[in-house]
């Protein structure tokens, strides 16, 4: 029989071997993930301007004056965890309920999938120009649309809340595929044995549904969940693109708070404290999250 390289080696050249094969992932991870974490961290407790570049130690100042900052508690916060929450609820409902439906043949199956996956191809900035063109105000489609059905043709993008719906719909419109997809390669895994046994009682869809589905698919829509809402929660480019925080800084999220901190104001300091304060919420709320839903699968099961 063949042996492999690795099983040829004596036990401490085999350490050594994977140490090597992994050597490359950990560089690349050191230099462009936690040098650049550290020259983050160490840049938010000083005087870091452009037009101050003696970069005095001030300490926690940067991270008080963002805690403290009536638009960061009141409008910033707010907006990213109502985001962050509404985007993963209905982007889940939505991939469930059309992984459900794939999960069973039907004619022109392969077709509908992929014009499902449609989304996932295209760049979210690519899709934001594409939706603020359609709700522009003098020209968009949506508005065409109302004046021929004789309704008063609206500024969407101008008003806050019918402007967070556009970056809501957006983002689920970009993400449901995603979650159609993991869903529904957890669908086709689970064993057929319960289902099978649950068709003999003639127990009802619902139920077969409520009882057995859902809970089986409890660690994949955990993973799902985690994922997603770490992501959502440091959303930029759609919501640059199709309002760039507007109106009044009325939709502004977490990235875009930092990112003016750090670019259009040109205070790195302040902005790497607010990347800082941002990355240790998620984590807080990443934790709590995986350990409620990881909670709620044990007592479901």
């Amino acid at each position: 029989m063949k042996t492999s390289l690795a099983q040829r080696l004596r036990p401490g050249e085999r350490e050594r071997f994977m140490l090597l094969l992994v050597a490359p992932a950990v560089l690349v991870l050191l230099l462009f993930q936690i040098v650049p974490i550290a020259i983050g961290a160490n840049a938010s407790f000083r005087d870091w301007m452009l037009n101050n570049p003696k970069k005095t130690w001030i300490g926690l100042s940067h991270y008080i004056s963002v805690l403290t900052d009536p638009a960061f508690i009141k409008i910033v916060l707010p907006n990213t965890f109502m985001f962050m929450f509404s985007s993963v609820a209905i982007s889940l409902a939505l991939g469930l309920g059309l992984a459900t439906a794939l999960n069973r043949p039907f004619r022109g199956q392969s077709l509908v999938q992929t014009m499902l996956l449609l989304p996932l191809m295209i760049a979210p900035v690519i899709a934001a120009i594409m939706v603020r063109w359609m709700f522009n105000d003098q020209f968009g489609i949506v508005n065409v649309v109302f004046e021929a059905l004789g309704l008063e043709p609206r500024a969407w993008l101008a008003e806050r809340w019918t402007a967070f719906g556009i970056i809501l719909l957006t983002d689920v419109w970009l993400w449901t595929p995603w979650f159609t997809l993991l869903l529904l390669a957890g669908l086709q895994s689970l064993p057929k044995e319960p289902f099978e046994a649950a068709a003999i009682d003639g127990t009802t869809r619902w139920r077969v549904f409520r009882y057995l589905t859902v809970p089986m698919l409890h660690p994949v829509i955990l993973v799902c969940v985690v994922i997603r809402a770490i992501d959502a929660f440091r959303v930029f480019d759609i919501v640059w693109t199709l309002t760039g925080g507007g109106p009044a800084r009325q939709t502004e999220m977490f990235s875009q708070y930092a990112y003016q901190s750090a670019f259009v104001y040109l205070n790195f300091g302040r902005g790497s404290a607010a990347a800082i304060i941002g990355g240790a919420i998620i984590l807080v709320v990443g934790m709590i999250l995986y350990k409620f839903l990881d909670r709620v699968s044990k007592a479901s099961a």
